[in-house]
Order: structure tokens, then C-alpha cells, then sequence
């Protein structure tokens, strides 16, 4: 089964969490390389899930310009598609 846009970002939102939580026992334990490595990664996951949240906040934003209404949006992307009406206006 594909998985939603929406269940993506919630993956990549935790996989950057967990990815932060390591990196801080990792600093704890003085491993700094290790810490290093998964900042970076956590940023990446970060990134990731940011540019699908704004693609979503677009959709969104499209979507309601037409009259159909978004289903089950995260709030990450109501906050986003919120953020990006009062920008236009």
C-alpha cells in the first residue's frame, strides 16, 4: 500500500527526533564523531520533512482555492498553508 505524503513527514519527522536523541547520548558519552554524524543526519531528515511540508501546504493551499477541502492535514502543514495565505494576502 503507497504511503501518504502525510504519514511521510510524520516518519521523517521521528526519524529526525530519534536521530537527535541519539546524537545527544552519543555527545553524553563523549563519542563527538558519532554526535556529529547524527546532527547531520537529523538535519537532513529535518530538511526533508520541511520541503514536504511546504509541498503540502501548497496542495493544500490549491486545493481550498478550488473548493475541496484537504484531508487530514498535519499540523505542521496547517500551520504552513496559514503561514503562506497571510504571505500572499
Amino acid at each position: 500500500m503507497p504511503q501518504s505524503s502525510h504519514d511521510r513527514a510524520a516518519e521523517l519527522h521521528n526519524l529526525a527526533i530519534h536521530a537527535h536523541e541519539a546524537a545527544a547520548a552519543a555527545h553524553d558519552k563523549g563519542d563527538h564523531l558519532a554526535a556529529h554524524e547524527l546532527t547531520k543526519r537529523a538535519l537532513e531528515y529535518s530538511m526533508n520533512v520541511y520541503g514536504l511540508s511546504e509541498k503540502l501546504a501548497i496542495e493544500t493551499e490549491r486545493s481550498s482555492k478550488t473548493g475541496r477541502e484537504a484531508e487530514s492535514l498535519t499540523p505542521q502543514c496547517r500551520v504552513l498553508a496559514k503561514k503562506r495565505q497571510e504571505k500572499n494576502r
